[in-house]
């Protein structure tokens, strides 16, 4: 049996991090969850504390809240449609970096997931804009001073049912995933499988870093037998 896990979840008004939250408040491995958001989530939970933070350029204030955590799910990010280079490259790395160099410093034991996407770019000189900003914001993580970085690169995310911060776009072409997961059964993958599969690394590690999506299923599957 593991220990277990307190968690930081931040994003977790958006898809991706409600869904993760939704399987950290069902797991018996996780005793409380901190999230930390720009807005109100409206959750209520025996585990949940909720933090809300507007300006996540400077955490500062922050310092005492993340104290004595030992996970951070970072689910916080922008689309970088209609966004310049500049502006996307501050709303991602400089972000990112900065909230994770303020847990480094309070908790030097923490796992950090980080919530990239498929397609990233590790060597920073690709010709997508989003995929060079994405893969120097991971570049940078890994040699931050963490427990252990996993690296999250989801492609297509069919939802968990009932949580009110789904696309829109799925309830207009959510029909399309059960072909999608027939023709490309390696490029999709449950909001589900991210939560359990971040829980799974945050208390077991697990030797490969970068996550593609057949890993992330591969460790939500492990989940179920922990």
């Amino acid at each position: 049996m593991h220990q277990p896990i307190k968690v930081i979840i931040t994003g977790a008004t958006g898809m991706v991090g409600e869904g993760v939250l939704h399987e950290c408040l069902q797991s018996e491995a996780v005793t409380s969850v901190l999230i930390i958001n720009r807005r109100p989530s409206g959750r209520v939970h025996s585990k949940l504390t909720e933090i809300v933070h507007e300006n996540f350029m400077d955490v500062t204030p922050l310092m005492q809240a993340v104290s004595g955590y030992d996970a951070c799910f970072f689910c916080l990010g922008v689309s970088s449609m209609g966004k310049k280079e500049t502006q996307y490259y501050r709303l991602t790395y400089n972000l990112t970096i900065g909230f994770a160099r303020l847990l480094s410093a309070q908790n030097p034991g923490i796992t950090f997931c980080y919530v990239s996407g498929a397609g990233t770019d590790s060597s920073e000189k690709g010709r997508l804009m989003w995929a060079r900003v994405k893969g120097k914001t991971e570049n940078a993580l890994l040699q931050m001073p963490f427990k252990a970085v996993f690296l999250f690169r989801p492609a297509i995310i069919t939802p968990t049912k009932g949580l009110k911060n789904t696309l829109k776009l799925y309830h207009y072409f959510g029909w399309l995933i059960p072909i999608f997961r027939w023709l490309m059964p390696n490029s999709i993958c449950s909001l589900s499988a991210i939560g359990r599969a971040m829980i799974q690394v945050a208390i077991a590690g697990n030797e490969k870093k970068v996550l593609e999506v057949r890993d992330i299923k591969q460790l939500a599957a492990s989940y179920h037998k922990t």
